[in-house]
């Protein structure tokens, strides 16, 4: 059974994109940090991964992979990443625009050079591509709702066949917390019976739709399989509104 409104996100949901966020990260972290060798860093791909659910935005990655060259532990990041990537950002005088942008303009070049490349770093989760179709050929409306940029969610869609139209791939350039993009859908529909389900890895992101009171009715659902840690998991299944959900349950059709 589907509801009538259904927003996914797309990283750690749809898609795992691990091994290309640390090849990007990695190259744009050289490009920055000219002096350290790459083998500096080959070292730190899977503690990287393990690290990654403390990721919010994308400026963020490079500083993630400095501070485990600067000999940060992977236990105080994960108990206090905001406060350690802040004092790196400040001692080495980075700009998060600029870092953003680098990241950015990184994968674009990669991208653009070898395609085929950058697609085979991703992987979608089981079942999912498959779910997906069955959700399109349904009537419900369906989105996807990402901090991912939706040029890149188009070519990693398309590449699978999987075809949605602009409008139902919301990504970074939308510019908005992801809470008011969701009322904005809800909005556009205005059905009075309307049901809502957003799925989402990262349970900082429930928590602060769960905040906005008008969307109170948003039924909210922690993907276990994504980019979160079992911390977070077991906040999940104690919160009276948020269901922790599986890859089974999830990709079930009716």
């Amino acid at each position: 059974m589907l509801p009538r409104l259904l927003a996914l996100d797309f990283d750690g949901v749809i898609c795992d994109g691990l091994r290309e966020y640390f090849v990007t990260t990695q190259k744009t972290y050289h490009q920055i940090w000219q002096e350290d060798s790459v083998a500096m860093t080959d070292g730190f791909a899977e503690v990287f991964s393990q690290l990654r659910p403390v990721i919010e935005t994308g400026w963020e990655m490079p500083v993630l992979l400095r501070s485990l060259v600067l000999g940060i532990t992977p236990e105080d990041i994960l108990s206090q990443w905001h406060l350690l990537r802040e004092q790196i950002v400040t001692k080495e005088d980075l700009d998060k625009k600029f870092l953003s942008n680098a990241l950015d303009s990184t994968r674009d070049n990669w991208i653009n050079n070898d395609l085929d490349n950058w697609l085979s770093l991703h992987r979608f989760y089981p079942g999912i591509l498959s779910k997906l179709q069955y959700i399109i050929n349904s009537d419900c409306h369906f989105y996807i709702v990402t901090t991912k940029e939706g040029r890149f969610v188009k070519r990693l869609l398309g590449q699978q066949g999987i075809t949605l139209p602009a409008d139902n791939i919301i990504g970074k350039e939308c510019k908005r917390p992801k809470y008011e993009t969701l009322r904005l859908l809800r909005d556009k529909i205005a059905e009075s019976d309307l049901s809502i389900w957003f799925i989402e890895d990262r349970l900082k992101t429930l928590e602060l739709v769960r905040q906005q009171s008008d969307l109170s009715k948003v039924q909210l659902f922690l993907a276990d399989w994504g980019y979160n840690t079992a911390p977070e998991r077991e906040r999940a299944q104690q919160h009276p509104e948020i269901k922790l959900i599986s890859l089974a349950e999830f990709t079930k059709t009716y």
